[in-house]
């Protein structure tokens, strides 16, 4: 800040009415949701690859081109929203303004939070609209024994619950639908919530979003909400989810119901909504434990939580739906997968070239599968593939650049990360920055300490953290 300002003024050009001696901050004067239209309610739809229509592709990609764009202005302002109450909040030196601060920054991270997994849900459905002729076939999925009948086995039974555990772009969502899928062959009913869509608004209290939970999961097994008949004013909000569950989802039939939320670690930013709603699932899981008429009714729910991360907050051992159950860590493909997968895409790789592609990439499942689907194309070659991978002219700079956005508007997470690529052992790391990096799939974790994802990372990374 020059020398002549006043420090108790911030000013800034995209906060023309912030001041931080008289007051708390315009809230409207950086509104994320008034910036390129209501980036809450963006409606990203289902993520698919255009096949057979280029138009129709194309469009689709400059849709979602042009909500990146306004998302990315929204969240630059909203960056700098947060910087300027961070610094207001160090030079204040009124208590109670101070204490103001302290609340309003908390809202406005969770906000800019918000922005990051909007922008992060917007990526991904870029990424799976087909590069220029590259035809990735979506059908092949690899499995990854055992784990995939563990799932099978623990879905049928009564009162299940799964953990579905790994970093982004592991195949997590893939393994859900696979085993939806399975239990669907079994004759059960099926309802998925995926949290990365969920409105703000949804997320603004407990009861918003219990009642969500309620609709959404009627509306998925095409049942009218009856929420109004179900739900009581007397009883808490926690009580009132559990007898629409137990009096009306789960009685209307004996089909077993499979409830799978997606993108649980969204809830980790959302105290007042987080705790309960564990809570929540873990009074379920224990009440199809009872052998009581209650307890039959609850044995037809079968719950699956995927995450990508396990720096959730801190729970009560017998509150948390983390202890208990399956639990399911996906790994890396091995050396077999992937050359299971290059067979399955007709590609003839020798078992030299595999493990260069292995070496660079590791068994990361979204970089090997890009990496097979071009080469199939015969776009590139397997050497040049190698050898302009960590650089912007190679096939994975949207994804780099992609994770570099990340890094770059996370101070925290790029200060450490440079550790992690420049350092040739393992590095100690905050736990919160090593579980952040771990769920982006930037490091490995090699006991408490971080490791880079795979070589791609580290060489790209190592010259663009300088």
């Amino acid at each position: 800040m020059p020398d002549s300002e006043d420090p108790k003024q911030v000013n800034n050009n995209d906060l023309r009415n912030s001041q931080f001696g008289g007051g708390l901050i315009n809230a409207d004067t950086v509104n994320a949701g008034r910036i390129g239209g209501d980036i809450y309610n963006i409606h990203l739809g289902q993520q698919t690859v255009a096949s057979g229509n280029s138009v129709q592709s194309q469009n689709q990609r400059q849709r979602s081109l042009s909500e990146r764009d306004s998302l990315e202005k929204a969240y630059t302002l909203q960056s700098q929203k947060v910087a300027n109450l961070r610094t207001a909040l160090v030079i204040e030196t009124d208590v109670t303004r101070k204490f103001q601060y302290e609340h309003q920054l908390q809202a406005e991270e969770r906000t800019l939070k918000e922005l990051g997994n909007k922008l992060d849900a917007i990526e991904q459905q870029l990424q799976s609209i087909d590069d220029p002729g590259v035809k990735t076939d979506t059908t092949i999925y690899i499995e990854r024994p055992p784990i995939e009948d563990k799932c099978y086995k623990a879905i049928v039974q009564p009162g299940a619950l799964i953990r579905l555990k790994a970093p982004q772009r592991m195949g997590k969502t893939l393994l859900l639908e696979k085993t939806l899928d399975y239990a669907r062959h079994q004759g059960y009913q099926t309802a998925k919530l995926d949290l990365q869509l969920a409105d703000i608004d949804i997320l603004a209290n407990l009861k918003t979003f219990l009642q969500w939970l309620c609709i959404d999961v009627a509306d998925s097994l095409e049942l009218e909400p009856q929420l109004d008949k179900h739900w009581q004013e007397v009883f808490g909000l926690n009580k009132n989810c559990t007898r629409y569950f137990q009096k009306y989802l789960l009685s209307i039939t004996d089909t077993p119901l499979v409830l799978a939320i997606d993108n649980f670690e969204r809830l980790f930013e959302y105290p007042e909504i987080f705790p309960q709603f564990c809570l929540l699932l873990r009074g379920w899981y224990e009440a199809a434990k009872q052998g009581d008429k209650i307890g039959n009714i609850w044995k037809k729910l079968r719950l699956v939580v995927v995450h990508s991360t396990e720096s959730y907050p801190s729970l009560d051992s017998n509150h948390s739906p983390f202890n208990v159950g399956l639990a399911i860590d996906l790994p890396e493909f091995n050396l077999q997968q992937v050359t299971t997968l290059a067979k399955q895409n007709e590609l003839s790789l020798g078992e030299q070239d595999l493990s260069g592609l292995m070496e660079l990439l590791g068994g990361h499942p979204y970089l090997v599968q890009s990496a097979i689907a071009h080469l199939k194309s015969q776009q590139v070659t397997l050497e040049e593939l190698l050898r302009l991978a960590p650089t912007e002219q190679g096939i994975f700079s949207d994804h780099l650049r992609q994770q570099l956005w990340h890094l770059q508007h996370n101070p925290q997470l790029e200060i450490g990360y440079k550790k992690v690529v420049i350092t040739n052992a393992p590095v100690r790391l905050e736990t919160e920055v090593a579980f952040k990096l771990h769920s982006l799939g930037l490091v490995k974790l090699v006991s408490n300490d971080c490791v880079p994802g795979c070589d791609l990372y580290r060489q790209y990374f190592s010259t663009r953290l300088e």
